[in-house]
């Protein structure tokens, strides 16, 4: 298994998602997923629509890849990403990512835990309310917007 770009920022090493041939309009953001997960697939292109660089990797292992980029199991979804040396767990819209990027946080990232339907990725006719949490370097979360 190839170890998630948020991992050499933990190891205090260069960031992967790095690119020299990407924009700041065009953030890099690598996506570990199931592979046969539907849901995770139209986050990505939900992401790719919003202007993202999207890269998806297929992995057996999401638990452990959870664990070591620090969310816990109580704010975990069904994908980890990384962007900018931020975690991103879960359904979180693009507009909360690109805010996330702009404001510069001293945060470990943002999550949408479980799957809420009508976020992105899970349209539904009846969506629900979800919060966007803001996870901090110690783990605690505040809310970061609201759906």
């Amino acid at each position: 298994m190839r170890k998630p770009s948020g991992w050499r920022l933990l190891a205090g090493l260069a960031p992967a998602t790095a690119s020299a041939g990407l924009h700041a309009a065009e953030p890099a953001i690598t996506i570990y997923k199931s592979p046969t997960c539907g849901c995770c697939t139209e986050w990505a292109d939900h992401l790719r629509k919003n202007g993202f660089a999207v890269e998806t990797v297929d992995s057996l292992d999401l638990s452990r890849i959870k664990a070591m980029s620090g969310v816990k199991p109580e704010l975990a979804s069904c994908h980890t990403a990384f962007v900018n040396g931020y975690v991103i767990e879960g359904h979180v819209p693009a507009d909360d990512i690109t805010r996330l990027l702009a404001e510069k946080p001293n945060a470990r990232g943002l999550t949408v835990p479980g799957m809420p339907a009508g976020s992105p990725g899970m349209e539904s006719p009846t969506p629900e309310y979800y919060q966007v949490l803001l996870i901090d370097k110690t783990g605690k979360t505040t809310v970061f917007a609201t759906h």
